[in-house]
């Protein structure tokens, strides 16, 4: 038996964590189950995939991620008529969400194993006392179950080719700089950006860098967090290889007014 992960926009002051786990404990009362975050922004995607990005490889290869953020799907129209699920395999672990782009996000395309899931998933024990549909309780929770135990991905439900897509901020790559925008706020104020470790030396060559942002120039990036004084900027690479800007024991998006989305620069002098 694997490993079930969970990761929702549930928060911690209502009863949604503790209703999905005793669904799982109904379903598969020795099922290993890990919280990654209930803390995910109400609906969004972007800070969802982030966090899985950032963790899903540290757990076991064949572990199975639950996911529940805008958990009806998500329509280019608005409204959405017809809820759709999925589960996806991508680098040895599998990802159970809704039809709402995230999947998409988290592989950089159309996941290579993509299957549909049906609305309400057969040969399980329905929910005492249940009313109308719940995509966690009634969808989403079965199928993760199941992939956990081993069932392979082909058997929940048919090939889905045509996803739910949204647009990605891509980073800009030139002869003297690269360009990229926040794409997280962390629980300390750090900005985190989709600039990568690899995409400043390819592009850098060796030379020093300045990282603008609003007003601002760093002139140099630190091994870590802790390595300016305390009050003063500093930009470094977090575990993930990822540029973030941030205060030494401050909140920086606060106290820079950046925030998600605020673009970012690493610039070099011309050769």
């Amino acid at each position: 038996m694997g490993v079930l992960t969970l990761l929702t926009d549930f928060g911690y002051r209502d009863h949604y964590v503790a209703a999905l786990k005793a669904r799982l404990l109904h379903l598969a009362p020795t099922l290993p189950v890990m919280d990654i975050t209930h803390g995910v922004e109400p609906y969004n995607i972007a800070h969802a995939v982030h966090v899985l990005r950032a963790v899903f490889r540290d757990f076991p290869p064949g572990t199975t991620h639950l996911i529940t953020v805008s958990d009806y799907g998500a329509s280019a129209a608005g409204a959405v008529a017809t809820p759709a699920w999925h589960a996806a395999e991508h680098e040895g672990h599998y990802f159970v969400a809704a039809d709402n782009g995230l999947l998409p996000l988290l592989c950089d395309g159309v996941p290579a194993q993509l299957v549909r899931l049906s609305a309400v998933a057969p040969a399980l024990p329905p929910l005492p006392g249940a009313g109308s549909l719940n995509p966690t309780r009634d969808v989403l929770a079965p199928a993760a179950v199941r992939l956990a135990q081993g069932q392979p991905l082909s058997g929940l439900g048919p090939a889905a080719t045509d996803p739910y897509v949204l647009t990605n901020r891509q980073v800009r790559l030139q002869d003297n700089r690269v360009t990229g925008h926040v794409v997280h706020v962390d629980h300390f104020g750090n900005l985190i950006t989709n600039i990568s470790r690899e995409a400043v030396e390819v592009v850098g060559r060796g030379r020093p860098a300045a990282v603008h942002f609003g007003r601002e120039v760093v002139r140099e990036l630190r091994p870590h967090f802790a390595a300016a004084p305390p009050g003063e900027i500093v930009c470094t690479f977090n575990p993930q290889g990822c540029l973030c800007v941030a205060i030494n024991q401050g909140h920086a998006s606060e106290l820079l007014g950046l925030y998600f989305d605020s673009q970012v620069d690493v610039r070099f002098a011309s050769e």
